[in-house]
Order: structure tokens, then C-alpha cells, then sequence
């Protein structure tokens, strides 16, 4: 399904808000002796941070902000990326290098890190897509007997053809007693898209036995669960890159082009997922018990460069939230507020549009089929020129810098 729409009446409103966290706020800091938080951050990394592996100019400043004279940040944080690649400890250590600031691996929330919370899937035979240490990131979310795409393609030789150079000249028979598949997992961009997809369709159209020919398309399919949904992300190049979303819109046209059905996933993990956002407030809250700040964590920030997985997962859950927490005093957020960047999908090397309206009229919904388009969720609270002023905005927002700071800033 496609979608197109005209968002210049969404970009006017966003237009407005501009000053609230764009250019001129670059001396704000916080006072020596902090009040308890009562809010949380949630940072994308991947051009917000980092472009690739190069830091953002401004980043490690900003973060400067939200540390203590202890060394350890002054408000609960958690960094919420769509990449998968890895395990969470490695990414970790990448942003401590980067920031020059602790971060912790409970502190990062890969696409691929609420997996960990569909138990009923971790005994089960999966096979696994993806790049990087594949059966290390499965043992971290808990997966016990996992079967990568190479796994697969060595016990089936005969099934991937496409690359004449990679077809086997004296077949090897196939291996034995090789167990059924009972679930699909994708956890992100794979290097081979041709053997990927032809091993995944084998599966779900074999109901996991690849070399079984069944007289008809077994539906519903086997279980189906995929993380990231970026149909691009943004690294040193230019322009943006395809992502995971763009397999992923390949992979269901196929087997809707071979069995005339759509379909199905079980779970739809990473930006702009409830799942993930839900995962990320939990991670929140118990950043703020482990530090022993009492006072209720009230509202969440989300800072993302990219209006259709940020922005759209923050406004999904700020939905979320006020419709069904509204003004209890449950000590739970009651709102998640989204801060858009211009150092990534959106914008252009940290500038802010001068007329928004221009830079958005007539954008394509980048988002996942079965993400509905609405305008509103594309609509950030604020458009910010990048990672420093978006902290800055925040602190400002929540009283943690005097008003006289913030128009003196401003001034300039």
C-alpha cells in the first residue's frame, strides 16, 4: 500500500517552533546543583550523534550538559537506534568514546533489544537474518537454537543460484535430520539480498522444511518477526541510504507476487514500534530507581533525525500516553514530546530550513505498510538545529537554566 501526501500545512506549524531550540542557545548550562529529574532523554544515534563513524560537531558538548561533577549523567538516558548490527555492549562503548561520557550497555536499545521480551519464541528453532555476530546477539536476547541464512544455504546447497560463481560445481549432499524452521526473525540489513530472499521465501512457503514441495502455499505463514523499519538512514554519504525497511518492502512483494497474499509479521520491532518506545520508557524509569530519584518521571523527549521512524514513534506514544494516563499521579510519564535534528534524513548538515514548507511539500511516506499516515505524527514538537541545541531546549524547557540565560543566548 502507498501513501503520498502534502505536508506544508504540518511543516507551517513546525515552522513556528523553530526558535524554541534552533540557532543562538549554544552558552546554555546547567546550574551546579541540580533538582531531582523529572523527565528522561531518549537520543537516536545514527545522525543525530554519529554520521557513519564520524561524530556530529556539537555532540560531545552537548552531552557535557547532562553530566555531574561525579561523572555520571544528571538525568536518566537511553540512546534508541534502529541499527542491530551488534550487541549492545559494543555499542556502548562506541558512544563512550564518541561522548567522552560513561554510557552503559543497559543504556542502549537496539532494534532488535525488546526481543528479548517474546520469551515464547527463545526455545523455538529461528532463523535469523542480519549482519554482525548474528548467534551473539541472538544468545543476548535470550534465543536458544538459532539457524543463520549461511547455516541454511550450507544445508540446502541447491537452493541459492542466483550468483553462477557461488553455484557448487559437485553439490555436497544435504545434510540430515536438519530441523524445521518454527520462526523468522530479521534483525536488519544483510550483505546478500538475492540468497536472503529466496532462502526466507523457501521457508515460508515450505512451512520450514525448505526441500518440501506442498501442493499449496501453507497460510497463515510460519511466524514472521522484523526489526527496523528504516527504509533509509543516513551515514557519511550525502544522501540517505537504503535501510532495513527496503528489504522488507521487497521481501512481502515477492511473496505477495508468488502467493497472491499479503504478509504477516508477528511483531514489527524498532522505531517507530509501541513496543520499542514502551521498552525504552521501561529502561527510563529504571535508570531513576537504580539513582534513586523519587520524583515521578513526567515527561519523556525523544531527538531523531528522521520525521517518519522518530518522529512518528514519539507522536505514536505521546498518543499513547496522554489518552490513557492523562493527569493521574502514577508516577509513569504522561507524555513523550519529539525534537527533530536537521544533521540527518532531515535537513541539510545541521541547517534549519528557512521556509519548511518547501522542504516537505509533496514527501512520500517513508513509513512501513502497515503504519497508517497521518499527518500529526510527522509533525515534531520542535525542529532544532541539532544535537547540542536540542539539549538545550530541553534543559530550558524544564527550568534547569535561568530565563535570563536563554534570552541572552538567544541575543545573539
Amino acid at each position: 500500500m502507498r501513501f503520498c501526501c502534502t505536508l506544508a500545512k504540518v511543516a507551517g506549524r513546525c515552522q513556528s517552533r523553530q526558535l524554541a531550540g534552533g540557532a543562538g542557545l549554544r552558552r546554555f548550562t546547567a546550574s551546579s546543583v541540580q533538582p531531582t529529574p523529572r523527565f528522561g532523554l531518549l537520543f537516536d544515534i545514527d545522525g543525530v550523534i554519529v554520521r557513519g563513524k564520524n561524530p556530529i560537531p556539537g555532540a560531545a558538548e552537548a552531552f557535557k550538559k547532562l553530566v555531574g561533577r561525579d561523572g555520571r549523567m544528571t538525568v536518566p538516558v537511553v540512546f534508541v537506534t534502529n541499527a542491530g548490527n551488534c550487541v549492545r555492549q559494543t555499542r556502548a562503548m562506541e558512544l563512550t568514546k564518541v561522548l567522552g561520557v560513561e554510557v552503559l550497555p543497559e543504556q542502549v536499545i537496539l532494534s532488535h533489544s525488546p526481543l528479548r521480551m517474546f520469551q515464547q519464541f527463545h526455545d523455538k528453532c529461528v532463523l535469523m537474518s542480519g549482519q554482525g555476530p548474528v548467534d551473539e546477539i541472538a544468545r543476548d536476547q535470550g534465543f536458544q537454537n538459532v539457524v543463520t541464512i549461511n547455516d541454511l544455504r550450507m544445508a540446502y546447497p541447491l537452493l541459492d543460484m542466483v550468483d553462477h560463481n557461488r553455484r557448487p560445481k559437485n553439490p555436497p549432499p544435504v545434510i540430515q535430520n536438519f530441523p524445521a524452521i518454527e520462526a523468522v526473525i530479521l534483525l536488519g540489513e544483510l550483505v546478500r539480498w538475492e540468497t536472503s530472499l529466496q532462502l526466507i521465501l523457501d521457508i515460508l512457503l515450505s512451512n520450514g522444511r525448505p526441500t518440501a514441495w506442498l501442493p499449496q502455499v501453507p497460510y497463515p505463514h510460519i511466524p514472521v518477526l522484523a526489526c527496523n523499519m528504516d527504509l533509509q538512514w543516513m551515514a557519511e554519504a550525502k544522501n540517505p541510504r537504503f535501510g532495513h525497511g527496503t528489504f522488507l518492502v521487497c521481501l512481502e512483494t515477492l511473496y505477495h507476487k508468488l502467493t497472491g497474499r499479503e504478509l504477516r509479521y508477528e511483531a514489527l520491532i524498532g522505531k517507530p514500534s509501541m513496543v520499542t518506545y514502551s521498552f525504552a520508557e521501561h529502561l527510563i524509569l529504571e535508570q531513576a530507581r537504580k539513582r534513586g530519584w523519587d520524583a515521578p518521571i513526567r515527561t519523556l523527549y525523544a531527538i531523531g533525525d528522521n520525521p517518519m521512524a522518530d518522529i512518528y514513534g514519539a507522536n505514536l506514544y505521546n498518543h499513547f500516553l496522554t489518552s490513557n494516563r492523562g493527569k493521574s499521579e502514577d508516577g509513569l510519564p504522561h507524555s513523550c514530546r519529539s525534537i527533530l535534528v536537521c544533521t540527518g534524513v532531515y535537513g541539510n548538515q545541521g541547517e534549519v530550513p528557512t521556509d519548511t514548507r518547501e522542504s516537505v511539500t509533496q514527501t512520500v511516506f517513508h513509513g512501513h505498510r502497515d503504519f497508517r499516515l497521518d499527518p500529526t505524527l510527522v509533525e515534531a514538537s520542535h525542529i532544532v538545529k541539532d544535537v547540542e541545541h536540542a539539549v538545550n531546549l530541553v534543559l530550558r524547557e524544564e527550568g534547569w537554566v535561568s530565563e535570563s540565560e536563554g534570552l541572552e543566548s538567544a541575543s545573539e
